[in-house]
């Protein structure tokens, strides 16, 4: 298997969309409940059926009114016995409008709370609580350990408070939520490969966060695989969470027998430094400690991941790669690869990457996370097949923003290389018809805004939701480009690339990126910048109104044609700039028209010969509906 098998993320493209229809094929709803989701049938061997489980009424109101702004991690991991033991102290805030009584978290459903205590002004107050299984599959068992804190007084809203808690248990492979939905156990375990595992084992400890293992604590409703697309969008708001809060890791692994190598935390990698109890000792008999420690960091937007290897990373030409593997075999077919995709990037993004696209080797499904790919590499791959699976990852590599308001550019930017090298290798046709693809999606998550006038959407510039994040940026930068064409819009991308690396500030500047573009463009592009990123007016809705094809009879130093003027009408609230062309066999023309938003524009083109047909927008730009428009043009007189 090579990394071709998978998607490296949960594309939303067909997690969305069809993610919840492949599961509802091979199982049914949860079956109702006469009190909250907690009570959902799902009974995994380490754990009660879930009917004899303690009722505890926490509502999703309470769990979702929690976040954690800080984490401050010690995580003792042993690998021979697959245990985890943690200590972490957790700054919460009340995020809601409402004062809460209690302060809901959950880690694994194979994990146990310890003890919490709560920061005082005298120092750290030892505090009861309860604990609980509830059903969620947020958590490869389809359960979490949730707490309940009680706090001497209700946390007021906006209000903060400390929690050192003490956690511990196994965290072994487990195929458990999908299984329970029917799914085959290889195919369940092949999804599902998170574990602390022996250090030995090319797969190692891999630990992949929330929507696969909780490993460290997290603030979250409950979301069950099936109910609609409740999980996807509970993951897609945990990571916009992380974007405002910090993590520091301490890392301690005991180890017995082969020592871990390196560690690679939220995406970064650290070698591991060692120590043995006894240095002339068999290797198998060896029992030492291996440690790392991460300063505390924005997490960003991601879910924390944690990944030991045994491996040292071998670092390709160029530095594109740095790589993960124990068969030194594996790299060539990737390495070749990567460097046929810098090639393009470096045209669209300036040559120097900021730093390597790290590839661990592992078997299993892929798994992305900015410039950090994990994927099971064969020397037999070939390096046509990988390529489209690096894009991304490269061009995360050379291109990285951190504010909130330039997610939407560092999300859409590697989302939109992924288009281009599609255009680089299977031509426009093959770009446009994913475009179009990703429109469905797009079109669907938008607001009803003829139902909800007040309705406000999600700006790209205050997104959360990857679907506006990754695949409508990546439209929107496709219409930039076609907009201004590829020359302009290339020599846009690299100047304001270059801009960051003088200036890390611009990052902040929501509108840095528009200044860059009109200041190279030399256009003022606020029409478009208002309507498609500081604002989400949904997408437009066009048809063609009407076509009129008039001959044009020879004239001294003219040929005769015809003139077609096309108007068009847009009941969408978005502005459009499309391509209006008009086809005769092989011969065409095009126009670019702007439409306003509820209203109608007209063009008019010049053509030589009779025209056979006028095509409005080619799915380049989204739309409510349909992306293509055509109408057939009845033969003409001849010239």
């Amino acid at each position: 298997m090579t990394v071709t098998t998978h998607r490296a993320r949960k594309d939303l493209t067909f997690a969305i969309l069809f993610g919840a229809l492949a599961i509802s094929a091979f199982a049914q709803p949860p079956a109702a409940s006469e009190t909250t989701p907690e009570q959902t049938q799902k009974s995994p061997s380490n754990l009660p059926p879930k009917d004899v489980l303690p009722r505890i009424a926490v509502a999703d109101e309470e769990r979702g009114a929690i976040s954690i702004l800080a984490s401050d991690l010690d995580l003792h991991l042993i690998p021979s016995d697959a245990r985890a033991e943690a200590h972490a102290t957790l700054t919460v805030r009340n995020t809601s409008a409402s004062p809460i009584g209690r302060i809901p978290l959950q880690i694994s459903g194979s994990l146990r709370w310890q003890n919490v205590s709560i920061a005082k002004a005298g120092g750290l107050v030892s505090v009861p609580f309860t604990q609980a299984p509830i059903a969620t599959d947020a958590d490869h068992t389809g359960y979490a350990q949730e707490l309940i804190v009680t706090p001497e007084r209700p946390l007021a809203p906006g209000a903060s408070v400390t929690l050192s808690t003490f956690y511990a248990g196994e965290i072994r492979q487990s195929a458990a939520r999908f299984e329970l939905l029917g799914a085959s156990a290889g195919h369940a375990l092949e999804a599902d490969w998170d574990a602390i595992a022996p250090t030995s084992d090319l797969s190692a400890t891999s630990l992949r966060g929330f929507g696969n293992v909780l490993w460290y604590p997290v603030a979250a409703p409950a979301a069950i695989l099936g109910d609609g697309n409740k999980l996807f969008e509970v993951i897609a708001h945990q990571r916009a969470l992380n974007v405002t809060a910090s993590m520091r890791l301490r890392l301690t692994v005991e180890y017995l027998g082969e020592p871990p190598d390196s560690v690679i935390f939220n995406g970064e990698a650290q070698p591991l430094s060692r120590t043995s109890d006894l240095e002339d000792q068999l290797i198998d008999d060896t029992h030492g400690l291996a440690v790392a420690t991460y300063p505390e960091a924005s997490i960003g937007f991601r879910l924390p991941s944690l990944f030991l290897t045994a491996q040292h990373a071998v670092a390709t030409e160029g530095q594109l790669l740095s790589v993960f593997t124990p068969e030194p075999g594996n790299i060539p077919p990737y390495a070749l690869a990567a460097s046929r995709v810098g090639t393009m990037l470096a045209e669209w993004l300036g040559p120097m990457p900021r730093t390597s696209l790290l590839l661990l080797d592992h078997p299993g499904s892929s798994f992305e996370d900015a410039a950090f790919l994990v994927a099971p590499l064969s020397s037999a791959a070939k390096p046509e097949l990988i390529a489209p699976e690096l894009v991304r990852g490269l061009a995360h590599a050379r291109f990285h923003l951190s504010a909130p308001a330039s997610l939407w550019l560092d999300q859409g930017v590697p989302e939109f290389m992924n288009l281009l090298w599609t255009e680089h290798m299977a031509g426009r046709n093959a770009a446009l018809s994913e475009l179009q693809r990703v429109s469905v999606p797009i079109a669907l998550a938008e607001p009803d805004f003829t139902a909800t006038p007040a309705a406000v959407g999600q700006p790209l510039t205050h997104a959360t939701a990857e679907i506006f994040l990754c695949l409508k940026s990546a439209a929107v930068l496709w219409q930039l480009r076609e907009i201004l064409g590829d020359d302009v819009f290339r020599e846009a991308l690299k100047t304001f690339r270059h801009s960051l690396s003088l200036n890390p500030a611009l990052d902040q500047d929501s509108s840095a990126f528009q200044r860059s573009i009109e200041r190279t463009s030399k256009l003022d592009l606020a029409w478009f910048f208002n309507d498609w990123i500081y604002r989400d007016r949904g997408l437009p809705d066009l048809t063609i109104v009407q076509v009129n094809p008039r001959l044009l009879p020879a004239r001294p130093g003219k040929n005769a044609g015809y003139l077609i003027a096309v108007e068009v009408r847009n009941d969408g609230d978005a502005v459009a700039d499309v391509p209006v062309t008009v086809r005769s066999g092989s011969l065409s023309s095009s126009e670019r028209l702007r439409i306003p938003a509820n209203s109608s524009a007209s063009t008019r083109i010049l053509f030589e010969s009779s025209p056979d047909t006028v095509q409005v927008n080619d799915g380049s730009t989204p739309e409510l509906r349909s992306g293509v428009h055509l109408v057939h043009i009845a033969p003409q007189p001849q010239p």
